[in-house]
């Protein structure tokens, strides 16, 4: 081969791994982690505070954004998942009080869902500025509420029969509890219960229910997870928050499944 054509082909190879790496990247499912109704100068759970190390995962599977901006259909547009974690109830300090839930809120992401988009939302444990008044409007278009009923942080072994997470360790950082609504159109449905006989490490609160449940409306998928620090620096760390530390555990391998099957991946 002469050195012309040696170098036509070099460039030739050169180009098509360049589109084919360019075409891997623009493949990835959009993960939009939204703080429209996070309040201004809310610390937890910051994008580049104790959620930095979740994303910075995440982005090998996912193009992570973070915005927060009106979720509607111009926002919304080319992104596969939404992430929703802790929506604030009232203003911290001298900033002027968050967004709450709307109906229009509740209109465009349900369309967003229906039309084959997913969501995740994270509930919490008490004395973590969470609300859910407003916000169950949003779960209720799913079948499900977000109730003040708490289980303690413990280790939760996930049956194997459990689809999406079979076997998977979970370690739970407290939080409240989903209420299912029966023969909702969306389907939901509880995927972890809290099992009683998984003793707390982190207090003496246990209650019976759902811990996380899915509903699959239209195309697409929706999550209520009741804690929203397992997924925290920390957490997956195994350094544990506040007293608690649950060092043996798979909570990323539970994230990455979990936000895929959202993202209809």
């Amino acid at each position: 081969m002469t050195k012309s054509a040696l170098r036509l082909t070099s460039l030739f190879l050169l180009s098509f791994l360049t589109f084919a790496n360019t075409a891997v990247v623009a493949g990835k499912p959009v993960l939009l982690y939204s703080r429209y109704f996070n309040a201004k100068g809310e610390s937890r759970y910051l994008p580049d505070g104790t959620y930095k190390d979740v994303l910075t995962k995440l982005a090998v599977t996912f193009d992570v954004r973070t915005s927060d901006e009106p979720l509607n259909t111009e926002t919304l547009n080319g992104v596969s998942l939404v992430l929703i974690a802790n929506p604030s109830d009232k203003a911290v300090g001298k900033n002027p009080p968050p967004r709450h839930c709307t109906p229009e809120d509740v209109a465009a992401l349900s369309a967003f869902v229906n039309s084959g988009g997913g969501i995740v939302v994270m509930g919490n444990q008490e004395n973590h500025n969470l609300e859910i008044n407003d916000f169950n409007k949003l779960l209720g278009a799913f079948g499900m509420k977000w109730v003040s009923s708490y289980t303690d942080a413990k280790q939760l072994i996930i049956p194997q029969s459990a689809p999406i997470l079979g076997g998977l360790r979970w370690a739970y950082y407290t939080g409240n509890q989903v209420q299912i609504e029966d023969n909702h159109p969306a389907h939901p449905r509880c995927l972890i219960a809290n099992d009683l006989n998984q003793k707390p490490v982190g207090g003496p609160r246990d209650e019976p229910g759902c811990l996380l449940a899915v509903a699959e409306p239209g195309k697409g998928h929706f999550v209520a997870v009741t804690d929203a620090g397992w997924i925290s620096n920390d957490a997956l760390s195994g350094k544990g928050i506040g007293k608690v530390a649950i060092k043996d555990h798979d909570n990323f391998e539970i994230c990455l499944r979990l936000f895929k099957w959202a993202a209809g991946r």
